[in-house]
């Protein structure tokens, strides 16, 4: 066909470019076009699936469900138009999966925070606007993904996490419960009457009877926990729901000090009390004291004595 178009039969040329490649770039458009629209129709179903998801049920399974339905979507349309333009579906699957053992051979890092993600979605640790600490960073749940998680610190960083690195380790979700018991640790005086000591303190738990939650296991409590080194050691506890919880520790930490100075009973100090014995000074006394022998300038005892 080339010879003769440099012969200048052009004949060969115009009669393959009829017969088979206008074809194909037909095909090939429109399958491109097909996948685009697949691409769209994709976008439209995950975020149709997905919202109703989200706000009946759970934000984290929704957006999960919306990802997962995208690709599959995405990933169902191409496969189908490839098939449908003739593609060789099979030699490309065998290459396709020895790219995928030589991947997750060189990606195991990546592999293991895909499985972790697929575990946090199933059994649900935490969800989207959770606190949490995990992974060495506490912050608000802001996104869960496959790979990385997502977190909003309250100085307003945002910090993405390892999957692997949340699972492989402790994971405390700090706002799970509604309700939460705020603990103040005080240390008074010796001197100071355990009677009055208990008065006061129960007076500044007054302060907060309203927004205290009441019920089995909850309310507040004043209890007297432990004789130290410099104080009497005591502990306030009162439980609230979670959303006040740093308020009334700062709040109730102040009032403590407050009825304290009014009742007049002290906080003290850490100290040490360091008695030195004297007994056994006059016989330190009568030791005799024996001086070092003086050297005249380079003269040692040895060369004295000989």
């Amino acid at each position: 066909m080339f010879s003769q178009a440099m012969n200048g039969d052009y004949a060969a040329v115009i009669d393959y470019s009829t017969v088979h490649l206008a074809p194909a770039v037909i095909s090939a458009t429109i399958g491109l076009a097909v996948i685009f629209m697949g691409y769209l129709v994709a976008k439209y179903a995950s975020r149709i699936i997905s919202g109703p998801i989200c706000r009946k049920i759970d934000e984290t399974l929704g957006r999960f469900i919306g990802k997962m339905t995208f690709y599959v979507i995405v990933v169902g349309v191409t496969v189908a138009v490839l098939s449908k333009l003739g593609a060789p579906l099979g030699g490309l699957a065998a290459v396709l999966a020895a790219a995928g053992f030589a991947v997750g051979l060189a990606f195991q890092g990546t592999l293991s925070n895909f499985a972790a993600g697929v575990l946090m979605m199933v059994f649900r640790p935490f969800k989207v606007g959770d606190v949490i600490n995990a992974g060495g960073v506490t912050g608000k749940v802001n996104e869960i993904d496959l790979f990385t998680t997502t977190l909003d610190t309250p100085d307003n960083r945002r910090i993405i996490v390892p999957n692997s690195s949340i699972s492989g380790g402790t994971i405390e979700n700090i706002s799970f419960h509604p309700h939460r018991r705020v603990e103040v640790l005080v240390g008074v005086d010796y001197s100071a009457d355990l009677d009055e000591t208990r008065a006061a303190l129960e007076s500044a738990v007054g302060k907060f009877d309203m927004i205290i939650v009441k019920g089995d296991g909850r309310g507040s409590a004043v209890v007297l926990a432990n004789l130290g080194d410099s104080s009497v050691d005591w502990k306030v506890r009162v439980w609230v729901a979670s959303e006040n919880y740093w308020s009334v520790m700062e709040n109730l930490t102040a009032e403590v000090k407050r009825q304290l100075d009014s009742a007049s009973i002290s906080i003290p100090f850490p100290q040490l009390d360091v008695h030195i014995s004297r007994e056994g000074e006059s016989e330190l006394a009568a030791r005799p004291r024996t001086r070092p022998a003086r050297r005249d300038g380079y003269e040692t005892p040895l060369s004295r004595a000989s």
